[in-house]
């Protein structure tokens, strides 16, 4: 009788292989039931709601069970869209389009209150492009239990532990990833389910829960928050999706510097380059204990190293000469995906995808957000690292690449509105404290002190609010066209960026909220220009060059063979 690939890993390494155990091998570290151990104390669902740990497994996309934790999970997403796009060179017909359309699940962008304005066009009017990536933990579906593991999970909310920004510049010069463990503890806004009216409050929780509170428009709404970048769409792809990608691009090369076999993966291989694929490519995106000290870290290292050998393989087209072969990528990229109703046809992917090979992959950095242990909960959460996590969301906010090869650019002069502003003394202004974060507490007395200083450059009307926010950015909001003039006098004198300007329908007049960005000081801090020394991404944020192809894992010793 033919034996199964798990069936010959069990007996071969002693241990279940990595379909068994399912997409994490920690699931099962605490017990069997996948359930995470190292989550927030429960405070039950709002009125109305389904339990997160009951509900009925609506369409949308996630992931349970203790995750990777540090750079957590490049997996394949820039490669999805990359593969798409390639479609074309298949002669694909029009019927075959709309077979591929017909793939595509979508779900609402954003099912948060407070939505952010567009990132501001450059001077030739291009504007940058930030695309959420998720990875769902899903498992309504036989093949989903069979990869993710936790068979008791089926049909339960699922989570978003994969997730990771990437922003494309305006010009398309260059690509910056940044990815943000699935324990980071954030605070998710309110978000109503668009399926039953469900109304989630605002909540401090971590990070992949926010899949459950409505859906993958809610984790958009999360990313905003903490971010202060405005997010133009999303992708989502679960357990079945990723071995269906690695199985239709043919195999992707990586590289150990010893001979290593983790048990608990199932993965093994022999010192040097080895091309993986399907199952094994699966088994080297879970492999923890093997690589390096045994920790996340060393597994998310291998996770970049990976991505960024099938992005170089994907644009070379080395693999894909073959229609027959394009077209099983289409239909496995295009049934492992959830997307926004703007990415919602494989003509605005196609689109997408051009716009992606632009980029040279000497011009592309993954990171993972600057991270330190949760002073709530040190042992299973974490929070953004002060200072540095700050530093990368800035250099996103202002479309400077994370490589620091930017070259340095005159200043562009800010147009001038065409709602001209009122007096300063006749305009009202409600000034909020949004220093606080996670990580750190509000600076006492901030609004009051900002107050202050709008007082004395004759704004006399401005009045500091009590009401408690946490708000990555500094911005000035207006409710309507007719105080976006009033809206940008405030931004002007405080030294502002128009960026910081935006119009929102939860304020009733002009709003300055400040936030972590400017804790200290009457002036706001000057805005980075392209091409700084200074000016790339921190050491802590573990940056990989998409060019590196002298990336070789270190392997732990206790795991050689």
């Amino acid at each position: 009788m033919r034996q199964t690939s798990a069936q010959r890993s069990t007996e071969q390494y002693g241990g279940p292989d990595a379909r068994e155990l399912g997409w994490d091998e920690s699931l099962y570290e605490h017990g069997g039931d996948g359930g995470d151990p190292g989550e927030l104390p429960d405070t039950g669902p709002p009125a109305g709601a389904a339990s997160a740990d009951g509900g009925n497994g609506s369409r949308h996309g996630g992931r349970r069970g203790r995750g990777s934790g540090r750079a957590r999970r490049v997996l394949k997403w820039t490669a999805i869209v990359l593969a798409v796009a390639i479609l074309a060179t298949a002669g694909a017909g029009y019927l075959y389009y709309r077979h591929l359309n017909g793939n595509l699940e979508k779900d609402e962008l954003n099912l948060g209150e407070n939505r952010l304005d567009k990132s501001a066009p450059n001077a030739d009017g291009n504007t940058p492009l930030n695309i959420l990536l998720l990875g769902s933990d899903s498992r309504n579906s036989e093949e989903n239990v069979e990869l993710g593991g936790a068979r008791d999970n089926a049909g339960r909310k699922p989570l978003a532990d994969v997730q990771m920004l990437l922003h494309v510049s305006a010009d398309r010069s260059n690509m910056s990833v940044v990815s943000v463990p699935r324990d980071t503890r954030v605070t998710i806004p309110k978000c109503t389910d668009p399926e039953d009216g469900t109304v989630y409050p605002e909540t401090s929780a971590t990070i992949n829960s926010s899949l459950q509170h409505g859906g993958p428009g809610c984790t958009v709404a999360t990313w905003e928050e903490l971010t202060g970048v405005p997010i133009d769409h999303f992708m989502m792809i679960d357990f079945a999706g990723v071995v269906d990608m690695a199985d239709a691009v043919g195999g992707v090369p990586v590289c150990v510097r010893a001979n290593v076999q983790d048990p608990k993966s199932g993965l093994r291989l022999e010192k040097g380059e080895t091309t993986v694929k399907g199952e094994q490519a699966l088994q080297w995106l879970r492999t923890r204990h093997g690589f390096e000290n045994g920790s996340d870290i060393g597994r998310a290292k291998a996770q970049h190293m990976y991505m960024n050998s099938m992005v170089r393989q994907l644009k070379a087209g080395t693999k894909l000469t073959n229609p027959g072969k394009l077209r099983n990528l289409a239909e496995a990229a295009t049934k492992a995906l959830t997307v926004d109703p703007g990415l919602g046809t494989v003509g605005k992917l196609y689109d997408l995808g051009n716009d992606l090979k632009r980029v040279p992959t000497a011009r592309i950095t993954m990171t993972t957000m600057p991270w330190t242990e949760d002073p709530q909960n040190p042992l299973a959460h974490l929070v953004p690292k002060p200072g540095d996590a700050d530093k990368v969301f800035s250099l996103i906010r202002n479309d400077i690449a994370l490589d620091g090869k930017d070259k340095k650019k005159a200043p562009e002069e800010d147009a001038e509105s065409s709602d001209p502003a009122a007096p300063r003394g006749e305009i009202p202004v409600t000034v909020q404290n949004g220093t606080g974060t996670v990580a750190q507490a509000p600076v006492t007395g901030r609004a009051a002190e900002v107050t202050a200083e709008l007082g004395r450059l004759g704004f006399a009307r401005a009045a500091a609010d009590a009401t408690p926010k946490s708000q990555a950015d500094t911005t000035v909001s207006y409710p309507s066209d007719d105080l976006r003039g009033d809206a940008e006098a405030v931004a002007k004198a405080l030294g502002l960026p128009r960026s910081a300007v935006r119009v929102t329908q939860g304020v009733e007049e002009v709003t300055l909220v400040v936030g972590a960005d400017w804790r200290t000081g009457a002036k706001y801090p000057e805005k980075p220009e392209n091409g700084e020394e200074d000016n790339k991404a921190p050491e802590s944020a573990d940056p990989l060059n998409g060019d590196d192809k002298s990336a070789c894992m270190d392997v732990n010793p206790e795991y050689t063979f």
